[in-house]
């Protein structure tokens, strides 16, 4: 078997091994052949086919049999990857069985043999994907309870605001990846449908035996038999590559998430280390977020071939020219895509480094102004809200001029020390007095993904 030379340099960064097994040359070529025995063993099941020829069909439809590059060559003339495969299996049947020969391809068309090869590719696809996804969940599932009262700062538009906590952060996370399962398993049964049309969509070439082929090929390849072929209808490919990209893009989140919080200025969060993983080549002392880079790399591009299929979706008539084409190598990279996002993604949660006493630093960083909200709540009940407010907001402005903690001016202020004890300040400013629902945010996304999991 002759491989054609393929872009590796950068395979084992954004992809996944066992995602670009389903999808090399071998796994593509071995898909279509797939189709082909099973027509064979279908027609012969209901008696259109002899029973004789199955055995030589089945014996060819191996791909290690073929040459790829021969196969990419012919390609380039042929338009698709199916005439010549088709006829490269003829001749390989026909040198040792020329009846059976014959049989092969019956009633079929080069897009049958493609969009249900690629049916078969998607299938495993979808198993190793669900399968990390669920693994993914656990994982977070794990860490969201570990750091469920860990408070960090919140920050919005990239300030620090109020309170949260690690374990509120990791839920979110959690919470995108349960509802991206649930997709999939809502989806599975529109996408893994056999496509069998023949030429225009009537499987006319098979006359009154149409049909119970068409169910004998899809339950020997264990799909659905759908309400009819689907070869310009593009919508369940189009689906299913929409949810990869919900995917990609909840993991660029959290990937972004990380990196942020590794940022020097931070410190609070960090990718699990290794040897020689984020370093520099001039710059010893780095420690760069290499698998977050995946996740924002992954989310960045797969939107882009997301609309090329989207593009791709108004077929001309009953077989399409060039926008059928456009799929070919687009849904496959998407999920090659997502399947090393979703690798770095396992690694970064399961070996998250967390540093609490940094996050308890950062959060003092404003000497006590992240939590302004939670004074000026208790004491709007005491003076009304916007006496409270005004009165907040002066005393932080004067811990800012005078570089003071607001604890220490608001124990300077009348009008505050009048309504609050020296207590409930130094309660209202301690950060792990106000997390609100933080701890229940994470019981209920734990809750909802052993839901799913059970």
């Amino acid at each position: 078997m002759n491989q054609r030379p393929g872009n590796q340099l950068f395979d084992a960064y954004f992809t996944a091994r066992d995602m670009r097994e389903v999808f090399c040359d071998q796994g593509r070529v071995q898909a279509m052949l797939d189709f082909e025995s099973a027509l064979a063993r279908a027609e012969a099941r209901v008696g259109l086919i002899p029973h004789a020829a199955v055995a030589s069909i089945d014996a060819a439809c191996q791909a290690g049999q073929y040459d790829f590059t021969a196969l990419g060559e012919a390609i380039a003339t042929a338009g698709n990857s199916a005439i010549p495969l088709v006829k490269a299996l003829g001749k390989r049947i026909a040198a040792s069985d020329a009846d059976a020969e014959r049989y092969v391809h019956l009633g079929a068309t080069s897009q049958d043999v493609m969009d249900t090869g690629l049916v078969l590719q998607l299938r495993r696809a979808l198993e190793l994907i669900e399968a990390d996804l669920a693994q993914l969940g656990q994982t977070l599932a794990t860490q969201a309870a570990r750091f469920v009262a860990t408070p960090l700062a919140g920050r919005t538009w990239l300030q620090h605001a109020t309170p949260v906590t690690l374990g509120m952060k990791i839920a979110g996370w959690l919470g995108a990846v349960t509802r991206s399962r649930q997709r999939l398993q809502a989806l599975r049964p529109r996408l893994l449908v056999l496509q069998f049309g023949g030429a225009s969509g009537t499987l006319a070439a098979l006359g009154d035996k149409a049909m119970p082929v068409a169910q004998a090929l899809a339950d020997e390849l264990q799909l659905s038999l759908p309400e009819q072929p689907w070869h310009t209808q593009r919508d369940r490919l189009v689906e299913f590559a929409s949810v990869l990209g919900l995917i990609a893009g909840s993991l660029g989140k959290l990937g972004r998430d990380i990196s942020l919080l590794m940022q020097t200025e931070a410190g609070e969060v960090f990718e699990p280390s290794a040897p020689g993983k984020g370093g520099s080549s001039t710059m010893p002392h780095k420690r760069n977020p290499v698998g977050a880079a995946v996740l924002i790399g992954a989310a960045t591009r797969v939107p882009g071939l997301l609309s090329t299929l989207f593009s791709a979706m108004p077929q001309e008539h009953e077989r399409s020219l060039g926008l059928w084409h456009a799929e070919w190598e687009t849904l496959p990279e998407i999920c090659c895509l997502v399947s090393g996002s979703l690798k770095q993604a396992l690694l970064l949660a399961a070996g998250l480094e967390v540093d609490a006493e940094r996050m308890a630093r950062n959060l003092d960083l404003t000497r006590g102004l992240v939590l302004a909200e939670a004074v000026s709540i208790v004491l709007a009940q005491r003076v009304g809200r916007d006496t409270a407010h005004h009165l907040l907001e002066q005393c932080c402005k004067r811990a800012v001029a005078e570089q003071r903690h607001l604890r220490a001016v608001l124990g300077d202020e009348p009008q505050v020390t009048a309504e609050l004890s020296a207590a409930e300040l130094d309660d209202l400013l301690d950060p792990a007095h106000y997390l609100g629902q933080a701890q229940v945010w994470v019981e209920r996304a734990v809750a909802e993904h052993s839901a799913l999991t059970a």
